[in-house]
């Protein structure tokens, strides 16, 4: 009897419901909180009121983002309910019918007749509106609505974002206040985007990939050629001279 046995993979697609809301929300904490106390400062105000709107900016803050993400998360979260009840109902009506649209889900992913037609069978055998909430709806559990988890990610980051000009808030001299509070936010957001990558398995610095977001070293381009197409000669010779011209003046 052979024994299958899953090779240890590490993905991070399950942290993209939780990941999404707390970055968001910890950017919105930085940038909200730090444009307030600014703005506060700049009408020349004391700073232990500063330091009371800036809390009170965090506070207000954190309940918008969390009853937000709830609200917005939660609606995913019935369309996708809705759908399941839907395909569930049309399970139930007409199988042999569900069946052909499982199969042809798989025909167009390139798989033979006979082997796609045995796929949805063994498929629809094992759980049936589990193969058509993946492979038709795009529903799995990684990436399935969580509301509640949404809500405590956004509300917490918020928090902890804003806690940030906050402290730099109460430690920088008050006549240099909205130099700090402006130039540690932007460092601040630096490091959250860094944490942020690292956190989905992604580079944390854009040269480490050649400048590129999809990993292919950026290469100079002539204007002519971003233009239009390039210019092919039928004959070879011609066409060797000229790629060697254009390699030389840096077009290619």
């Amino acid at each position: 009897m052979i024994t299958w046995r899953r090779h240890a993979e590490r993905h991070r697609t399950d942290r993209i419901g939780w990941l999404r809301a707390a970055v968001l929300g910890a950017n919105d904490g930085i940038v909200s909180t730090a444009s307030l106390v600014v703005g506060v400062a700049a009408a020349s105000t004391s700073p232990g009121n500063i330091l009371l709107t800036g809390v009170a900016g965090l506070v207000a803050g954190a309940k918008s983002m969390a009853a937000g993400e709830y609200v917005s998360v939660h609606s995913q979260d019935d369309t996708e309910k809705a759908d399941l009840s839907r395909e569930r109902a049309e399970l139930e009506a007409d199988p042999a019918a569900e069946h052909r649209e499982l199969t042809a889900i798989y025909l167009a992913r390139r798989l033979e007749p006979a082997l796609a037609q045995q796929v949805a069978e063994q498929l629809m055998h094992h759980d049936a509106l589990g193969a058509h909430a993946r492979d038709e709806l795009g529903i799995s559990d990684a990436l399935s609505a969580r509301p509640v988890q949404a809500a405590l990610a956004s509300a917490g980051s918020f928090a902890f974002g804003a806690a940030l000009p906050l402290a730099v808030t109460a430690l920088a001299p008050a006549q240099s206040l909205i130099s700090w509070v402006s130039g540690t936010s932007i460092v601040f957001l630096a490091v959250l985007g860094a944490v942020a990558a690292r956190a989905g398995g992604a580079g944390m610095l854009w040269w480490a990939h050649g400048g590129s977001p999809s990993g292919v070293p950026w290469r100079w381009r002539s204007p002519r050629v971003w233009g239009c197409c390039s210019v092919r000669s039928s004959d070879p010779r011609r066409s060797s001279a000229a790629a060697q011209a254009s390699a030389a003046q840096g077009w290619v």
